[in-house]
């Protein structure tokens, strides 16, 4: 039985920009995507294509705390460079993905990569957030950080796309990322024309985001940049490109646990995220310049 389509929301009216380096969409939590509804995801900011001049400044996010979730950062074009409290650093080029487990508290800051930022060019990129269950919460910080190479892959026939499996399982190709609950994350190129298909639990929470082009999805015309919201129902979803496409697919399993939120902090309770200032406050994430 196919999943069937809750909704189809057209890309958000305006960007805002996150720091200077980042000009977003954000999907998720919204009027029509509130994060129980979509959980364990909690945000989605889609850096839409756009062309960044060469810089000397390193445009980006300064120095931030995350705590009680993961932030997973999606290159397509662009790239991103980050430091942590912990001395974590590294770079994001296109094709790759930083899974990033903030856990019990950490210290993070991102920015363009100093060869893209004296040249400039297209950026484009997405950063989701997905909870942690309760009781992984206080886990240690620490990365994932995958690259293109590593991705399970499955090519479809005569060129026609190919389904980049970051995690989760596709037609029984594994992704490499490791996660705290069920996930699935698809990163799918089709050429126009080209289809393909996979089954998701029923009961888990999908979404598919339109990055580049458009698509036919279970029968329903899904114009680029829009978010597709499939309703509890159903296995199957079939995609069919009109265009040259990218698509980013997204389903997990509820945690069906409460959310509290303030900013980057993401626990269970009030009384844990005024803790979680606290500690903030504190120097218990660590230190970065």
């Amino acid at each position: 039985m196919k999943k069937k389509i809750e909704q189809i929301i057209p890309q958000p009216a305006a960007p805002g920009m996150v720091g200077d380096g980042f000009r977003v969409f954000n999907y998720i939590p919204g009027e029509s995507v509130p994060q129980q509804r979509i959980s364990p995801f909690l945000m989605l900011d889609f850096n839409a294509e756009v062309e960044f001049p060469p810089s000397t400044h390193l445009r980006g996010v300064d120095v931030h705390p995350h705590k009680g979730f993961e932030t997973v950062t999606i290159a397509y074009k662009g790239s991103v460079a980050h430091h942590d409290s912990a001395g974590n650093s590294g770079t994001i080029n296109p094709g790759d993905v930083q899974w990033m487990t903030a856990g019990a508290g950490i210290l993070h800051k991102e920015y363009h990569e100093q060869e893209y930022a004296k040249r400039g060019g297209p950026f484009e990129m997405v950063q989701l957030w997905v909870n942690l269950p309760k009781k992984d919460k206080g886990t240690a910080p620490h990365y994932q950080a995958i690259t293109a190479e590593q991705m399970g892959k499955i090519d479809l026939p005569d060129h026609q796309g190919v389904v980049n499996v970051i995690a989760g399982v596709y037609n029984g190709i594994k992704g490499p990322a490791q996660t705290y609950s069920p996930v699935n994350v698809f990163d799918i190129k089709l050429k126009k024309g080209a289809a393909t298909h996979t089954s998701l639990p029923a009961d888990h929470n999908t979404a598919i985001l339109l990055i580049n082009g458009s698509a036919t999805i279970n029968d329903q015309k899904a114009p680029e940049h829009s978010f597709v919201l499939f309703a509890n129902e159903g296995e199957t979803i079939d995609i069919t490109a009109n265009e040259d496409s990218v698509l980013l697919v997204l389903s997990g399993e509820p945690l069906n646990e409460p959310i509290a939120s303030y900013g980057p902090f993401v626990m269970n309770t009030q009384s844990e995220i005024i803790e979680s200032i606290r500690e903030f406050q504190s120097g218990k994430f660590g230190v970065l310049e």
